[in-house]
């Protein structure tokens, strides 16, 4: 009996379609090399050296997805901006602590790899890292037959970040009186996208045409902002931000929390800051009240500062002179028995 050979390909594995998405991201990862880089892609690991002008460095780490948003770029053949939500989650993740992201590596997997598709996906993760001033030095690319449904891939992101150890933001000098800035996101970034979707299939037909300026699908896939140069920058200036909130899963009413002592509240004034048209539709669509909305999005508030009120004002200014849409939304106060800890 004669047996007819099986190669890799034959079962679903195409290392030509692997090593030319390698050669495909080779240039795009070469535009985000920094200091601190001493062998990135193509090796069994990548290598990195902590810039000599840290005395005491603190290594942040962070790691995250895109969730079901994935979801809505295979049905909308939109890949080109996924990757920078990738790098996002976890950058803005780092600064919180007041670290400097150092270093990126993502997981990409797939049933069968398109490399057109791959490639575009990596080139938002470049992308997202050389705005974010954060090397691309490794990753991996998993092709399996049978785990992905075709046309689907699902994406995790590493960042490890650096910090002082005198200068790490642990919020715990956060006290009553200090100032709550918000600064604006680009949409709903990368979380409550169950709902979302659940929102574009109740509307059926009657989908807007545009939202905020931007064709509708746009406006929905809008990337995450990445707040990093901008809020290290004012950190660098401003000795008086205290504590910083990345407002993913959860939106404002549970990540807030996150990062103030214990016995403080943050108390937000609703309409200090202007609501989307994008929000206002996905409100009135899911028909929930204003508590859901904060709880499920950012509404908005892409990152929050907890900033002492005599240098509130300037670091506003600040920031706003490097881009960011900046609005006070609140202040802090003592947290009252079965009071919420941030107030619609």
């Amino acid at each position: 009996m004669t047996t007819t050979p099986l190669s890799y390909k034959d079962a679903g594995v195409d290392i030509v379609a692997g090593d030319a998405l390698v050669e495909r991201i080779k240039p795009l990862a070469k535009k985000t090399m920094r200091e601190g880089v001493l062998a990135g892609i193509g090796g069994f690991g990548a290598l990195f050296e902590v810039p000599k002008r840290y005395k005491e460095p603190v290594l942040v780490s962070g790691t995250d997805g895109v969730g079901t948003k994935l979801k809505l770029a295979f049905e909308w053949n939109m890949h080109d901006t996924v990757g920078i939500d990738l790098v996002a989650m976890s950058v803005n993740d780092v600064l919180v602590q007041g670290a400097e992201p150092l270093f990126f590596l993502d997981y990409f997997a797939c049933g069968k790899l398109d490399v057109d598709t791959a490639a575009a996906v990596v080139g938002g993760i470049a992308q997202g890292c050389e705005l974010s001033g954060c090397a691309l030095i490794g990753g991996e690319t998993a092709e399996m037959p049978g785990m992905y449904p075709a046309g689907e891939y699902d994406l995790a992101g590493f960042c490890v970040g650096a910090v002082e150890k005198s200068k790490i933001l642990t919020g715990q000098n956060v006290k009553p009186g200090d100032v709550v800035l918000g600064l604006a996101s680009h949409g709903v970034h990368s979380n409550g996208f169950s709902l979302v979707r659940k929102c574009i299939e109740r509307a059926g037909q009657n989908l807007p045409v545009t939202l905020d300026g931007q064709p509708f699908r746009h406006a929905i896939m809008a990337p995450t902002r990445l707040y990093v140069k901008n809020v290290l920058a004012a950190l660098a200036a401003h000795g008086g931000i205290k504590a910083l909130a990345h407002i993913t899963g959860g939106g404002l009413l549970e990540n807030i929390p996150r990062v103030l002592p214990e016995g403080m509240a943050a108390h937000l004034k609703k309409g200090s800051w202007p609501q989307t048209e994008l929000f206002a539709w996905l409100q009135q669509t899911a028909g929930i009240d204003d508590a859901e909305m904060n709880r499920t999005f950012n509404n908005g508030i892409g990152m929050v500062l907890v900033v002492a009120a005599d240098e509130a004002g300037a670091a506003a200014a600040t920031l706003r002179g490097l881009g960011e849409t900046v609005y006070e939304i609140g202040a802090i106060a003592p947290q009252g028995d079965g009071e919420q800890v941030v107030d619609g």
